[in-house]
């Protein structure tokens, strides 16, 4: 068994500071330990997937960063991390426990996770080994993982069976204070834009400098044909994670303003992000929700937004700022607003199904895409 700060410290030293997850038991005195430390930034997360992003974007931001679940949250990490840590080429230091470990007593849902934890791990062609518990382990586990992060820019398992870290107490939090949001909804609320015509009024509405991350599908596709730049980062996997990689990026560079455009069916997917977002409270970030109501890049299946008033649910999840609009003058109003106030703001655009026929897919490979994205935000002012 060791103690938090003796993995923690080493980790520091090499520019960890940025951690991110669900909590287990496994974990409490690791998680303890960052959230006592003002010094260390932990973003709790409503599901192990959103951690992901919430980790992509603070490395989009430069941060190094750790990640950390329960191994049955695994599941839910899968897409992100095959379909957008993969592809992209993004590295995180993960910690996964071993609930579940063979002849370890433990609770029944945790049995079969435990038998194949290490086999999915492999399966998503993450390198791991056993998380350290003795300070002798530590100094190889820690180079051995920057060294295959490093070497290949992905992540890096690291499997905590129980009672590998001592306890450590955690300090009380500050008390939530949260402000009241400004709502404002316009009357008329029915599409009368595609999804194109409202990509236009959003570009038209931004300074240029703003840090745009469009979510998969055809939003991604549309906005790369209507200008590819290098403020813009197309999230071409991870469906229901743009808000999340948003969250990472704002809460990490809290002076550059970052605008995620979002889908009904990837908002819906990820609802809980917004919470997330509105309990951190990124004054630089706008939420955009393109919403026609439909999974238009999977042949138009309906989604269940028509009974989602996603400008409410942002209020009632703590965003300063939530409209909803659908005419092209409220659309502008909105954005013009919005773009001026401190957010988190999150504006709902109800548009039309449908997208332009032989619409084209980004010539840039993910990982070009955000290494020119990153390029951007370097040369921004700190």
């Amino acid at each position: 068994m060791i103690s938090a700060a003796a993995f923690i410290e080493p980790l520091r030293a090499q520019g960890y500071s940025q951690f991110a997850g669900v909590p287990c038991s496994y974990l409490k005195p690791f998680i303890n330990y960052v959230i006592s430390d003002p010094a260390l930034d932990y973003l709790g997360a409503c599901s192990e997937g959103e951690a992901v992003g919430l980790s992509m974007g603070a490395h989009l931001a430069g941060r190094k960063t750790v990640t950390m679940c329960q191994n049955s949250g695994l599941g839910n990490m899968v897409n992100p991390l095959t379909s957008l840590n993969f592809p992209f080429r993004i590295p995180t230091l993960l910690i996964t426990t071993w609930r579940g470990q063979p002849g370890v007593p433990d609770e029944p849902q945790h049995e079969q996770m435990g038998q194949i934890t290490h086999r999915l791990l492999e399966t998503m062609d993450i390198p791991w080994r056993p998380f350290p518990d003795t300070e002798a382990a530590i100094a190889p586990v820690i180079a051995q993982a920057l060294a295959s992060m490093e070497e290949r820019s992905r992540p890096f398992a690291l499997v905590m069976a129980k009672d590998s870290v001592a306890p450590h107490k955690l300090a009380a939090p500050p008390p939530l204070q949260r402000p009241a949001c400004a709502t404002r909804f316009w009357p008329d609320t029915q599409a009368c834009l595609n999804r194109t015509q409202a990509l236009e009024l959003v570009l038209g509405a931004l300074t240029g400098d703003e840090a745009l991350i469009a979510t998969t599908g055809m939003t991604s596709r549309e906005l790369f044909s209507l200008a590819d730049r290098a403020n813009h980062l197309y999230v071409v996997g991870g469906m229901g994670t743009a808000s999340a990689i948003g969250l990472g990026l704002a809460h990490a560079l809290p002076r550059q303003r970052v605008v995620v455009i979002d889908g009904d069916g990837a908002a819906l997917m990820k609802l809980g992000t917004l919470a997330t977002v509105g309990f951190y409270q990124p004054k630089n970030l706008l939420h955009v929700i393109l919403d026609n109501e439909s999974h238009d890049s999977t042949g138009g299946q309906q989604t269940v937004s028509g009974s989602t008033q996603f400008a409410a649910v942002a209020a009632a999840a703590s965003y300063r700022h939530a409209a909803a609009a659908a005419a092209p003058a409220d659309v502008l109003a909105a954005l013009g607003e919005l773009r001026e106030s401190e957010g988190p703001s999150l504006l709902h655009i109800k548009i039309l199904k449908g997208s332009p026929k032989d619409i084209g897919r980004p010539t840039l490979k993910p990982h070009e895409v955000k290494e020119r994205f990153m390029a951007f935000l370097r040369g921004r002012p700190s």
